[in-house]
């Protein structure tokens, strides 16, 4: 181990902004992050043992106790539970002879849910040492516990296990007319730099992650910073459950990703640039690595980039299983090898990102888009969409419908319309945004998706008439009760409190003050939380308690109040104080005395 921690460390030249990838290899090899080895990181990367502590205990992949040889892990997302996931993980514990959460006696295997693994389209699906396992059912199961009990090497495994689809159902703008290698590049040297920009701000392009961002401004912005050290980072890290569009480009349109990259590269002049893979995508890693090194090849990344003063190059960095990383400033702290947690803002990441310096964080999905724009111009792409929201949007559509997978509709269509091509009927609502998101009932599917109405970063979870509200609300409270970050007190402690509050509830043992006090925590948590997990992590309770009040009345426990007790009033006064410092007191006055 010694020797071999080392090494590591020579390769990633002993640099403190490489532990998260170094403390990934050390997983793989050991199955844990063992304490010597923690101690001998400390040393060589002169940084003290706790903050190695932190990181290891930050990240859901990483680990102080050896899991299994075979690591397995069970999407725990609302699209899989509808697919059958409760009864998949029963079987799977029952024939592999180890509980869920634990490691068998013999050290062989491990069992574990994890929140989604970016497969919604083809689960129920799973993880097994970072590969992914799709449409799991008891035939599969069968084999993979046959392969694991026989000890059978992964490599040695049938490929169909593995076998992951794009599921592209519909292209349009840009899937429709993928551009060829270095053409964007080419484009964007004949007309120059300053003019590719003012094409990108002619087209209106913004953000894809969901935020909406001004692309231009924001390249616009760093490369007027007056330091000359700047960076490119492509987010690559979709944790919202529902969420897989950015696997799909990135499996089968990765040349003109990285092209969108360098051609921001170019722009606001960075020489080095980051592609940072959720964890989950493992397997994207070497087929990503191989299309990078072609791209060198070609003279498209490098010194000299197609005979031009320009020098520019991708690394490609790997989370470790958290879902906080994908907001951006949490993304370029990972980046840094530390934990996730989100900055301060001022100063953003244009001004001071990664490693201090000016930095350019943009979605996968906006890099497509650039690299398309800087070869047809501004307006082929400003001729589709709305006012606000110009071109298309690609869609990661699960759930409920015939045809899940992905749909490039162009901006301003209304859901219904995109029911419609995915083949989704008897609707009970949609979930725009991913959990943390927007619920739309079926009385609200004229609206539009568009920054101005519906602004998503691509979830769309259909569900019908035969779905439980109350289910898919619990499944997106306990998702960011685990993916809170622990940072700031209204989150850590309030995600955990609507968990706990919503059960109550969901189990029948509430009463109509703790629908009031749930509503309570909710404006808490949103109001309070340092940054979008937690502002975000009520709105599912929030939007269906609008939609659906008599479902959550319907869970409350019946009541017997002493005589004269009249319990309208004194609800109503709640409300009235909800305001106010006492509230909270009042409320559990009326439960102490009429519960």
């Amino acid at each position: 181990m010694e020797h071999f921690v080392q090494h590591l460390c020579q390769q990633h030249h002993f640099q403190t902004n490489h532990l998260l990838a170094i403390l990934r290899a050390v997983q793989a090899r050991y199955l844990h992050i063992p304490e010597a080895a923690i101690e001998q990181l400390a040393d060589l990367l002169s940084i003290p043992r706790t903050q190695i502590l932190g990181v290891v205990e930050f990240y859901s992949f990483l680990h102080l106790q050896p899991r299994g040889h075979y690591d397995i892990l069970i999407s725990d997302s609302i699209t899989d539970h509808m697919l059958g996931k409760h009864a998949i993980m029963a079987y799977l514990a029952e024939r592999l002879q180890v509980a869920v959460g634990a490691v068998r006696a013999d050290g062989v295997v491990s069992l574990d849910n994890t929140s989604c693994t970016g497969l919604c389209d083809q689960g129920p699906a799973g993880l097994v040492n970072g590969l992914p396992l799709t449409q799991l059912d008891n035939s599969k199961i069968d084999q993979i516990a046959g392969l694991v009990n026989t000890q059978t090497p992964l490599v040695d495994w049938p490929s169909e296990l593995f076998a992951v689809r794009d599921n592209i159902q519909q292209t349009g703008l840009l899937l429709n007319q993928p551009i060829t290698k270095g053409e964007a590049l080419q484009a964007t040297f004949a007309l120059g730099t300053s003019a590719t920009l003012a094409e990108i701000d002619q087209s209106g392009l913004r953000g894809r992650g969901g935020a909406g961002f001004k692309t231009a401004m924001k390249w616009r912005f760093c490369s007027e910073e007056a330091e000359t050290t700047r960076y490119v980072v492509c987010n690559a890290d979709e944790g919202e459950p529902g969420t897989f569009k950015d696997r799909v480009l990135l499996n089968s349109y990765a040349d003109q990703v990285f092209e969108g990259m360098t051609v921001a590269a170019a722009i606001i002049g960075a020489k080095q640039g980051f592609i940072y893979l959720r964890g989950e995508y493992l397997f994207l890693f070497e087929p990503l690595q191989a299309v990078l090194q072609n791209r060198r090849n070609a003279g498209l990344l490098g010194n000299n980039i197609l005979g031009q003063v320009v020098d520019f190059d991708i690394e490609i960095c790997l989370g470790a299983g958290a879902y906080i990383c994908g907001e951006e400033s949490a993304l370029i702290e990972s980046l840094e090898g530390k934990m996730g947690i989100p900055r301060n803002r001022p100063p953003y990441p244009v001004t001071q990102g990664y490693l201090g310096k000016p930095t350019v964080v943009n979605n996968v999905e906006t890099f497509l888009a650039a690299a398309a724009i800087a070869v047809h111009g501004g307006d082929w792409f400003a001729e589709i969409g709305t006012d606000k929201s110009k071109g298309t949007k690609i869609l990661s559509i699960s759930g409920d419908c015939a045809r899940p997978g992905i749909y490039e509709v162009p901006f301003g269509s209304t859901v219904q319309s995109v029911l419609d091509v995915c083949g989704a009927d008897d609707v009970l609502g949609v979930q725009i945004g991913g959990p943390s998101g927007t619920f739309i009932a079926n009385d609200e599917l004229q609206r539009k998706l568009a920054f101005e109405d519906l602004a998503t970063g691509g979830s769309f979870i259909v569900f019908n008439e035969s779905r439980n509200i109350l289910d898919i609300v619990n499944n997106f409270t306990h998702f960011f009760a685990h993916e809170s970050c622990g940072f700031c007190t209204p989150c850590r402690v309030g995600t955990s409190l609507l968990k706990k509050q919503l059960d109550k509830i969901i189990e029948g043992h509430g009463s109509a003050g703790d629908v009031v006090a749930l509503e309570e925590l909710c404006q808490l948590v949103k109001n309070y939380s340092h940054c979008g997990l937690g502002q975000t992590a009520a709105n599912p309770i929030l939007s269906t308690l609008e939609r659906y009040p008599e479902l959550y009345q319907a869970q409350l426990k019946k009541i017997s109040y002493e005589p004269g007790f009249d319990l309208d009033a004194a609800l109503e006064t709640a409300r009235r104080m909800a305001n106010r410092n006492d509230a909270g007191a009042h409320l559990a006055q009326i439960g102490e005395d009429h519960d």
